[in-house]
């Protein structure tokens, strides 16, 4: 189906995509609070159960987000269904500016943007496509799925995040400008980028063109070669307060196919004031304090959603669940484990956990 000839009521529509724990959530909260006036309206999709990217989002968002969980949004929705969350954002009442579609870490991009390009909303316009790449994993996520250089040669703007944890930044850099063809490639430490890039990442008409026919629907409809086919993700909730130690335990045993964390702790009468954003990227696991007063309904819950390839999910079940404690008395010793993993002094908190989402995926990011 044609693009619509774009209006002056017409809503850009951009697509961020990036693979899991590339920083889109961290990003989209840094651009939410400093955009000068411009008023974002987000679709986010989780992969898992629990809407942990949702529910970092929605603080910030108010209603003008929505939230699409357990599973990708490129095969669980067609078209059609798209345009009625599209409808609900870009009311006239709403003053929406701009949408922002967060994919989760595991869609495939071309469905995506096909499927913007294929709207039969009148008050739409496709925006682009924002790619994310974690710079200190891009080597070993390119290995595992060399499809990725296929989604940065799609894209209008690349951010290159997480630079300070790359061990090469500029040759990241390099490559990165190499794969993604004529798109702006933009360095980034916690998702930090100016945003009139994302404004103004809209393709030209040849570009659209292009994408449109030549690669989209090329691969419409077939989504076997889709990156969430390889990858299981598990959900875990819990009213009960859990361990720090035998959570620690669990972290530090994790198994290599166990890719990304992402989640809410409660860690009881070890720390009353706090609950604790969890958010681990492969090796890397990082603990993010905020007062219980930002959790809203979901106070005292643990909340985790874990997402790996060729996991046993039912041992990782079980496995959290033995976390679980019943623990009279705070445990002070008990933290240490926890607060090895939590940001030191001198960095800026708010930037870096409220960047990556008030919490995270997708935290530092």
């Amino acid at each position: 189906m044609s693009q619509q000839s774009p209006g002056p009521q017409q809503i850009p529509v951009v697509v961020l995509a990036g693979f899991l724990g590339s920083g889109k959530t961290t990003l989209l909260n840094h651009l939410l609070h400093r955009s000068g006036g411009t008023r974002i309206g987000a679709i986010v999709n989780d992969f898992g159960a629990i809407e942990i990217d949702a529910m970092a989002v929605a603080g910030a968002l108010g209603d003008s987000t929505v939230s699409l969980g357990n599973g990708c949004l490129c095969c669980a929705v067609d078209a059609g269904e798209l345009d009625v969350y599209l409808e609900r954002l870009a009311r006239p009442g709403t003053g929406i500016d701009v949408i922002v579609i967060e994919a989760s870490g595991l869609a495939e991009p071309q469905e995506l943007v096909r499927m913007v390009l294929a709207s039969e909303h009148p008050g739409i316009v496709y925006g682009g496509l924002v790619e994310v790449v974690d710079a200190a994993e891009f080597a070993v996520t390119r290995a595992k799925h060399p499809e990725i250089d296929r989604h940065l040669a799609l894209a209008d703007l690349v951010v290159v995040n997480k630079l300070d944890r790359a061990p090469d930044g500029a040759r990241a850099m390099a490559l990165v400008r190499d794969l993604a063809d004529r798109a702006a490639v933009v360095p980034a430490t916690y998702g930090r980028i100016d945003p009139e890039f994302l404004f103004d990442c809209r393709p030209s008409e040849e570009r659209v063109g292009q994408l449109s026919f030549d690669d989209l629907h090329e691969h419409a409809g077939d989504h076997h070669g889709h990156l969430h086919t390889a990858y299981d993700s598990l959900s875990f909730v819990s009213e009960k307060p859990l361990d720090p130690r035998r959570l620690m335990a669990f972290l530090d045993s994790r198994p290599e196919g166990l890719y990304r964390i992402k989640g809410y702790v409660d860690f009881g009468p070890h720390d009353t004031a706090n609950r604790y954003a969890v958010h681990a990227v492969g090796p890397f696991l990082r603990f993010y304090p905020e007062p219980w007063t930002a959790a809203g309904a979901d106070a005292r819950l643990s909340q985790l959603v874990l997402i790996g390839s060729g996991i046993d999910s039912a041992a990782l079940a079980k496995e959290l669940e033995a976390c679980k404690s019943d623990a009279p008395h705070a445990d002070e010793h008990g933290m240490w484990g926890v607060l090895r993993y939590v940001q030191g002094p001198g960095v800026d908190l708010d930037a870096d956990l409220h960047a990556d989402e008030q919490g995270f995926d997708d935290l530092p990011a």
